[in-house]
């Protein structure tokens, strides 16, 4: 199962998330599940430096484990558009966990 953690600081803003962890929903390179889950976190991340001009700090691992934080200091137009990407790709995640639910689980923290 892959689980995905999504930290959130007093402000309610998204800190940080990590993934850790594989679906098992098929063999290696037939999984939907894996494949949709990367390639939204993927995409997030590539977003928010591409768009924001932020660069987080990431962790990952070819075990299935991707950390990103996000510097708790950015200018409000900048720190605005990295929650949007962050808020957008925590839906796109939470959309294969309704369909999914027994490969994927989101918490929040």
């Amino acid at each position: 199962m892959i689980h995905v953690q999504v930290k959130r600081n007093s402000d309610g803003n998204i800190s940080s998330f990590r993934m850790r962890g594989h679906a098992d929903f098929a063999e290696k390179g037939q999984d939907i599940v894996c494949a949709g889950a990367s390639a939204v976190s993927f995409g997030s991340i590539n977003a928010i430096m591409e768009l924001t001009g932020v660069k987080p700090l990431i962790k990952q691992s070819e075990g299935g484990y991707l950390e990103c934080k996000i510097p708790n200091t950015l200018p409000s137009n900048q720190a605005e558009k990295v929650q949007l990407l962050l808020q957008g790709m925590v839906v796109s995640l939470q959309t294969i966990e309704q369909d999914y639910g027994k490969y994927i689980k989101i918490t929040f923290g």
